[in-house]
C-alpha cells in the first residue's frame, strides 16, 4: 500500500492540489487536512523554494498546523493551506497569479477557504476574491471581524508570551524580561511594541537588517545578527519569521528559559520538542499561541460575532496554553506532544 505518497508529513491529508495557469505563470498547492469540523481555513503564502517537493513539503506541514489550531482556538474550521511559488527570491506576484489563485480556490467548491499569510495583503486577497467567494480577512468596516489578521495574530502571542513569562519565569509583569523576538514583520513588529510598552527589555533580529534597527531605534532595543538570534541571552526566546528554525543544533545553543512565538511550524521534526522539554525550556506550542489571526478571519468568514468577540476569544489563549502545560506537567510529556494529542482527538484522529 501507498503511504503518503512518499511525503513523510502527508499524514492522512484528505487532498493535496497541485495548479498550474501557463497564462499567468502560476504554480500554486492547495493541502486540505481536515474538514472534519468545517472547511479548510489557512492563509496562502507567497514564496520562493528550492525546489517543487520543499513547497509541497511546507504545504502540508501549514496545513496540518492549521487544522490543530483552528481547533484548539474552538473554531467550526478544518485546516488547510495555500501556496504559491515565486520564482525567485524576492519576486513580485501579478494580478493575473492572484485571479488564476482565487480561481483554482473556487474549483475546490468551499472545501478550501483562504487568507492571508506571508506574501500576500489585504490589497492581494480583494484581487483573489474577485474570483472566489471562498476568502477572508478582507477590509471591514470599524468594529467589525475580518481585515488584517497580523495585529491579531500579534495581540495573541503578547498574551501567550506574558502567560508564558509568568509559568516559566514566575514573572508577574514583563517590566525588565529579556525578549529576544526573530522577525519584525507585522506579527513581530505588533509583538515587539506590545511588549514595549510594558516595559521589556528587548533584542531584534530580521533578515532586513535595516527594518530590525528602524524598529529598535524606536523602542529603544537592541538590536542582533538574524542567525545569532536564538543564542542570545535573553529569559524569552520569541521566533516571528519562518518556521523549521527549533533544531537539535539551534535548541542546543539556546540560553533562555522559555520560547514562545507566532512562527508556523517551529519545530523542524518532532523530538525537536523533546529536545526542548528535556533541557527544561518551557515551549508554547506554535499553533496555540498564534492562532489570533485565523480567530479574526474565521469569525469574519464564519458570520459570527465582531471584533469585541474576537478579542474576547484572543483573550483565552493563555488558558488553552495553560491546559497545556498542566498536562505536561502532570504527563511528563513534552508540550508540543500534548497540544498534538489534544488537537488530535478534537478532529476526531486521537
Amino acid at each position: 500500500m501507498i503511504t503518503g505518497w512518499g511525503f513523510p508529513d502527508f499524514d492522512a491529508h484528505e487532498g493535496v492540489h497541485l495548479f498550474t495557469d501557463p497564462e499567468s505563470g502560476l504554480s500554486a498547492v492547495i493541502a486540505v487536512h481536515s474538514t472534519k469540523l468545517g472547511p479548510a481555513a489557512g492563509g496562502v503564502r507567497f514564496w520562493h523554494y528550492a525546489s517543487s517537493d520543499a513547497a509541497i513539503t511546507d504545504a502540508l506541514r501549514l496545513s496540518r498546523g492549521m487544522s490543530y489550531k483552528n481547533a484548539m482556538a474552538g473554531l467550526d474550521l478544518g485546516g488547510g493551506k495555500g501556496v504559491v511559488l515565486a520564482e525567485k527570491p524576492g519576486a513580485t506576484i501579478s494580478e493575473a497569479q492572484l485571479k488564476a489563485f482565487g480561481r483554482a480556490v473556487e474549483s475546490l467548491g468551499g472545501r478550501y477557504v483562504t487568507a492571508e499569510d506571508v506574501g500576500m495583503s489585504e490589497a492581494r486577497m480583494k484581487v483573489i476574491a474577485g474570483e472566489t467567494r471562498y476568502v477572508s480577512g478582507l477590509p471591514v468596516a470599524s468594529g467589525a471581524a475580518g481585515g488584517d489578521p497580523g495585529p491579531y495574530t500579534a495581540l495573541g502571542i503578547y498574551l501567550g508570551v506574558k502567560a508564558a513569562a509568568k509559568r516559566g519565569l514566575g514573572a508577574d509583569a514583563m517590566k525588565g524580561v529579556h525578549v529576544a523576538i526573530q522577525g519584525v514583520g507585522s506579527v513581530g513588529g505588533g509583538l515587539a511594541r506590545l511588549l514595549a510598552k510594558d516595559g521589556a527589555r528587548l533584542t531584534l533580529a530580521d533578515v532586513d537588517a535595516g527594518k530590525a534597527k528602524a524598529l529598535a531605534d524606536e523602542l529603544g532595543a537592541e538590536t542582533v545578527a538574524a542567525d545569532t538570534i536564538l543564542g542570545v541571552e535573553a529569559d524569552i526566546v520569541s521566533p516571528n519569521a519562518l518556521g523549521a528554525i527549533l533544531t537539535e543544533r539551534s535548541i542546543d545553543a539556546l540560553k533562555a528559559k522559555v520560547v514562545a512565538g507566532g512562527a508556523n511550524n517551529q519545530l523542524a521534526t518532532h523530538e525537536d520538542g523533546a529536545r526542548l522539554h528535556d533541557r527544561g525550556v518551557l515551549y508554547a506550542p506554535d499553533y496555540v499561541i498564534n492562532a489570533g489571526g485565523i480567530i479574526n478571519v474565521g469569525l469574519e468568514y464564519l458570520g459570527h460575532g465582531d471584533e469585541t468577540e474576537v478579542k474576547a476569544r484572543i483573550a483565552r489563549i493563555p488558558e488553552r496554553l495553560n491546559e497545556v502545560w498542566d498536562e505536561s506537567e502532570r504527563t511528563g510529556r513534552p508540550s508540543s506532544e500534548v497540544a498534538d494529542t489534544i488537537a488530535q482527538r478534537l478532529i476526531g484522529r486521537g
